[in-house]
């Protein structure tokens, strides 16, 4: 049997020993059926997104006592909750009766959870507290047993709130590792912790594998080819655009930075913040007026009001589903091997007023209403390619692999010019890493204190 035959089995593996892993992910390029077969989906459901810490929430989407939303840890639904006294909890939405779903809005204010089925309640920290006929069930039935399943582990950094459900994974911070002080330096962009909020989003379903929006998420190659719409359409209609610096983007003074834990950034703040972000940006309708606004209300804090209107001017992705862009907050959803939910926040400035916050959103006229559509469509159409031509099996990665320009820099970070796959081969590696072990996966259902 040869390596790739192996596969089918993978889902429920025990640890590694085959080097299947290494023959799927080699350095400069990858195998086509990790995005396209369904049992190393299965397993990377586990081994991925359950055994390292994924992005749930933004604490500014539930501010208030009882709010809450749904959210996913790959493909388990889990409710993220704010209870009476503010502290922030996450539990399954599967009701621990008969399993069906005891959360049926995306978003609201709830003090409590009633199963539709048959009536079980349970608070917002996900404690059960009511049965119907709860003596039927005899003496020895353990209804502190009943509890909504929490995750291992819950983190909340700078009002990012994070959960694993491998009670072995390292600490938060551990896993953000050198990613932490570029989410700082993107927080601060936009008004440090206490005056970033999530506005709302932009939902799109994708026919493709989740891997293909993590791909492109680092990718400073595509921009003058897949954006042509975008670019072309800025230019017609308004002069110029704000993405000019990368038709030549290999001589440019932008990177593309590997980290730990396969997290990576695109920095464009040489090129877009050089001179003012602003000034870089495309020239909006209205410009004119909203800086004269600008300068009658901030006064010598307007150039710092005018630069944080737009992008922070980087790409940072947080493996495996999160990714920070422009001003914006991406979430990736795994659904299935060839279907992908992508989430696109707006973000506000609590200490801006509203024409500072609607400039802010004017940037998703850009990305993502036009922007994701090309991207889109690319993504769908390399699944179809690699889904229908399974004789030709490898996806390259392989770009300035051998040109000795990715290059170790500060602190542990390897940097390469700003179309390196470098992204690609980083974040492979950590996929490659945690696909060879069997994780502990463990959801808490106790009462809490």
């Amino acid at each position: 049997m040869t390596n790739i035959a192996k596969i089918s089995a993978l889902a429920s593996a025990p640890p590694d020993t085959s080097g299947v892993w290494d023959d799927l992910v080699q350095q400069d390029r990858v195998h086509r059926r990790v995005y396209t077969d369904d049992s190393i989906f299965a397993r990377e459901m586990d081994n991925i997104f359950a055994a390292t810490w994924v992005y749930l929430a933004h604490e500014s989407e539930i501010p208030e006592p009882n709010d809450f939303k749904l959210s996913w840890i790959g493909l388990r639904e889990v409710i993220v909750a704010r209870d009476e006294d503010g502290v922030v909890h996450a539990f399954s939405n599967r009701c621990s009766h008969r399993g069906a779903s005891v959360c049926r809005e995306h978003q609201g204010n709830a003090a409590d959870f009633t199963c539709p089925y048959h009536g079980w309640r349970f608070d917002n920290r996900g404690q059960l507290f009511g049965i119907p006929g709860k003596s039927a069930y005899g003496p020895k039935f353990k209804s502190r047993d009943m509890n909504l399943a929490r995750p291992a582990q819950l983190g909340s950094y700078k009002g990012f709130v994070f959960a694993t459900l491998n009670p072995d994974a390292p600490p938060l911070l551990q896993h953000l590792g050198n990613a932490a002080r570029y989410l700082d330096a993107w927080i601060d962009h936009n008004g440090g912790p206490e005056n970033l909020c999530l506005a709302g989003a932009h939902r799109f379903r994708l026919a493709c594998n989740w891997k293909m929006v993590w791909d492109n998420a680092g990718d400073g190659y595509h921009v003058p080819f897949s954006h042509q719409s975008l670019l072309v359409m800025t230019n017609d209609r308004y002069g110029g655009g704000d993405m000019a610096y990368f038709a030549d983007a290999d001589r440019s003074r932008m990177s593309n930075n590997a980290l730990d834990n396969g997290h990576t950034v695109i920095d464009q703040r040489p090129e877009m913040h050089g001179e003012s972000a602003w000034r870089q940006q495309r020239p909006q309708p209205g410009r004119e007026p909203y800086e004269e606004h600008v300068a009658a209300t901030y006064g010598e804090q307007a150039q710092r009001v005018l630069d944080t209107t737009v992008g922070a001017g980087m790409n940072l992705n947080i493996f495996p589903n999160l990714a920070l862009i422009g001003n914006q907050v991406q979430v990736v959803q795994p659904l299935a091997v060839a279907a992908t939910g992508v989430h696109w926040y707006a973000t506000r400035r609590r200490d801006a007023d509203a024409e500072v916050n609607t400039m802010r959103l004017r940037t998703q006229e850009d990305f993502p209403v036009m922007g994701e559509m090309d991207d889109a469509s690319n993504f769908e159409e390399c699944q179809r390619g690699l889904t229908n031509s399974p004789e030709d099996e490898w996806v390259d990665m392989s770009r300035h692999y051998e040109t000795g320009k990715d290059l170790p820099a500060e602190e542990g970070i390897v940097r390469g010019p700003v179309t390196t796959d470098l992204h690609m081969r980083n974040y492979y590696a950590e996929w490659k890493r945690l696909m060879k072990v069997q994780p502990t996966l463990q959801v808490n259902k106790g009462r809490l204190a």
